[in-house]
């Protein structure tokens, strides 16, 4: 039987070639990078301040299942908080107390109407005054479009009830542990479920994983095409050698798959699918607890971050003694003035942005951190695309081809959500080599 291919070496592809060999399946990671683990991670720089390539909330749960559980730390407190018209209120619970936000929610449920974008599910759910003012403009900071044209499955990334939260919310004072709210949707979310962090960093949460794959990984091995006969993969073809294989497991961002099939052109489609570029620019201070909570969302526009992070209030280890670090979200387009910007240009207007809230942290800032450019940060919902983004969720189309990750969903998903769905996506890949046919014959 010819192996499995699995384009790329981050957790999805990772955890993936771990099922498929515990069930015997002979598989090859190629992995475009110098090293493995994708956006899993993580450096210390000469200070002692320590960074992650993007944001991770990893749970205790999912440590376990990675192996990773003994080296990992637990986090005690995890908070967030919205700054709306110079005054900032805890998220959710400190906007509920608002009575303009909550009779405007009141309001929307009483008299229901039509959702066709993400723009009337905000209003429907949250209300008007909430909607307009918070929801609105962070999602469309977020996405890069206008929440007209984003799809109303914008709001799964949001579900929950709010219920559910407040006991959640009890639970983590109670444990003194940061009880995981919203952050898996795969799995069942209760009061023993909590945030944890690798003690060596993020990129130590797949290190059992990697050394149970290890020999299976070809790094610095781009997968130039994906061979498709008959609508169907038969091999791939690499560095210029073609390898024939039982299927092919892509983390690759799905709108450059077209450019990687070579014999089907049943997802050229999904070209005009679009990923939103993202900066994150980490500024280190003097001092800790700068910030109301440990994330802070800015809906104000006038501001170039969206959002800003003081990991080292949940994660104290992250930084120095007395001093802190303060990751600030910029969304951007590829070729835009932010993307054009410098380093040091970007250190300053996030600077200039967060004194004009809280003027103190100006004379706090010890310098520039670090930044990471990112041009595929996360999927863009479009109305105009929604159903085929749906049929994708179902199938590919071809068979033998299978998309894992959030970027190779196309999916709103972090990483415990990444792992599961991942499990059972290698159920169906299993099932899919133990009945196919003999190997067709590959064109030359």
């Amino acid at each position: 039987m010819n192996p499995v291919a699995i384009l790329g070496a981050g957790l999805a592809g990772l955890t993936a070639a771990r099922e498929l060999k515990k069930r015997g399946i002979d598989v090859i990671v190629f992995e475009a990078a110098k090293s493995i683990g994708g956006m899993a991670g993580s450096f210390k720089d000469a200070e002692g301040f320590s960074y992650d390539m993007g944001a991770h909330f990893v749970s205790n749960r999912l440590a376990e299942a990675l192996g990773a559980a003994d080296s990992c730390l637990t986090v005690h407190h995890y908070g967030e908080a919205v700054r709306v018209n110079d005054r900032t209120y805890g998220y959710p619970f400190g906007l509920l107390r608002s009575p303009r936000f909550v009779g405007s929610a009141v309001a929307a449920q009483l008299r229901p109407t039509p959702i066709h974008s993400a723009a009337d599910w905000f209003r429907q759910t949250y209300g008007d005054e909430l909607a307009r003012k918070v929801a609105i403009p962070l999602a469309e900071a977020w996405s890069g479009a206008d929440a007209c044209e984003l799809a109303p499955s914008v709001g799964e990334k949001m579900r929950g009830g709010m219920l559910k939260s407040m006991y959640l919310k009890a639970a983590a004072k109670v444990t003194n542990k940061a009880v995981c709210i919203g952050y898996s949707h795969e799995m069942p979310e209760h009061a023993k479920l909590y945030h944890v962090y690798p003690e060596g960093g993020i990129a130590a949460l797949l290190e059992p994983t990697a050394r149970m794959v290890g020999d299976s990984v070809r790094l610095s091995s781009p997968v130039e095409k994906i061979i498709v006969e008959g609508e169907r993969v038969v091999g791939v073809r690499v560095k210029g050698e073609t390898i024939a294989v039982s299927a092919a497991i892509s983390t690759a961002p799905v709108n450059i798959l077209p450019k990687l099939i070579d014999g089907s052109s049943r997802l050229d489609h999904m070209a005009e699918f679009r990923y939103r570029p993202m900066i994150f620019v980490n500024l280190k201070f003097e001092g800790r607890g700068l910030l109301p909570d440990t994330m802070l969302w800015v809906p104000d526009r006038t501001k170039p971050f969206f959002r800003a992070a003081e990991a080292p209030i949940s994660m104290p280890w992250l930084a120095p003694s007395g001093k802190t670090l303060i990751t600030f979200d910029i969304g951007c387009q590829i070729g835009d003035r932010y993307w054009e910007m410098s380093d040091q240009e970007l250190a300053a207007a996030c600077l200039d942005g967060i004194a004009e809230i809280y003027p103190n942290l100006r004379q706090r800032c010890l310098g520039l951190g670090g930044v990471v450019r990112t041009p595929i940060a996360y999927p863009v919902y479009l109305n105009r695309y929604e159903q085929a983004r749906a049929d994708f969720a179902r199938s590919t189309g071809i068979d033998g081809l299978y998309s894992i990750g959030r970027n190779g969903e196309f999916a709103h998903i972090l990483m415990e959500d990444i792992y599961w769905r991942t499990l059972r996506q290698m159920e169906r890949v299993a099932g899919y080599v133990a009945d196919m046919p003999p190997p067709l014959k590959m064109a030359a």
